[in-house]
C-alpha cells in the first residue's frame, strides 16, 4: 500500500516496486484514504509519507500508527523530507517496534538498497535513517554525558541498526571492543543487555524519548 500526496512520486514509486516484483494494491494521496485502503485490502506493508493532505502536518504518521495499533503486524515505512524528531518516535514505539522503518527522502539514492530495507522491515527488522539517529541522539543531551566519546559512536551505530560485526569493521576494531563498548553503554543508560540488534534500537530510541 502506497500513500503519498505528490502525484509523481506516487506513480513513480509504485511503478519502481511493481519492477521487483511488490504488488501494489492501492496508491493513495492522504491519511483517509489509506485507512479506507488498508481495511479494504489488507496489506503486508504500507509505504507513507509522513506529510500528506489536508494539513500536510503529521496526517500520514498518524494514519500509520493507527493503522499499527489496530494490526501491530503491519510492516510501515515512513518517507519524510526532514527530519521529525517527535515523529520519529513515536512511529517507532508503535507496534512494539518491530517491521517498522523511517526514511529520508533525498537520502534514498540506491534503488535496489531501498528495495533491500523494505525486505527487511517485512521479514521483521526495524530501519532508522543515520540521520535521524543522529538527531533523536542529540535531542536529549543529558542521559549521554555519561557515555564517553567512543561508546557514543558506537550508541549511534548501534541505533542504525548495525550488528556488533558491523559496527567493528566501520571502527576498525575488534568485535570483542564493540561487544565491551555496548555492555557499557547499556550498564551506563540503564538498559539491559539483549542479543536482539533491533531491541537494542527501541531500547536507545525508547530510552531518548521517555528522558
Amino acid at each position: 500500500m502506497l500513500a503519498e500526496d505528490g502525484v509523481l512520486l506516487r506513480e513513480g514509486l509504485a511503478g519502481l516496486l511493481g519492477r521487483f516484483d511488490f504488488e501494489v494494491l492501492a496508491a493513495v494521496g492522504d491519511g483517509t484514504a489509506l485507512r479506507r485502503a488498508v481495511a479494504e485490502h489488507r496489506p503486508e506493508l504500507v509505504i507513507t509519507d509522513i506529510r500528506m493532505p489536508p494539513g500536510l502536518r503529521d496526517e500520514g504518521l498518524r494514519a500509520a500508527v493507527e493503522l499499527r495499533r489496530a494490526d501491530p503486524d503491519l510492516a510501515v515505512v515512513a518517507l519524510s523530507q526532514y527530519v521529525e524528531r517527535s515523529y520519529a518516535a513515536e512511529l517507532l514505539d508503535s507496534g512494539g517496534g518491530r517491521r517498522v522503518g523511517y526514511l529520508l527522502k533525498d537520502r534514498v539514492v540506491d534503488v535496489e538498497e531501498f528495495v533491500t530495507v523494505l525486505r527487511q522491515v517485512v521479514a521483521g527488522g526495524t530501519v532508522v535513517d543515520p540521520q535521524v539517529v543522529r538527531q533523536l541522539l542529540n535531542r536529549q543531551r543529558d542521559p549521554l554525558t555519561k557515555l564517553s566519546v567512543r561508546e557514543r559512536e558506537v550508541l549511534a551505530l548501534v541505533a542504525e541498526g548495525r550488528s556488533n560485526t558491523s559496527i567493528a569493521a566501520h571502527l576498525v576494531v575488534t568485535e570483542a571492543a564493540v561487544t565491551k563498548h555496548v555492555g557499557n553503554i547499556l550498564a551506563k543508560l540503564d538498559l539491559p543487555p539483549h542479543e536482539d540488534s533491533n531491541r537494542r534500537v527501541l531500547a536507545v530510541l525508547a530510552y531518548l524519548r521517555s528522558s
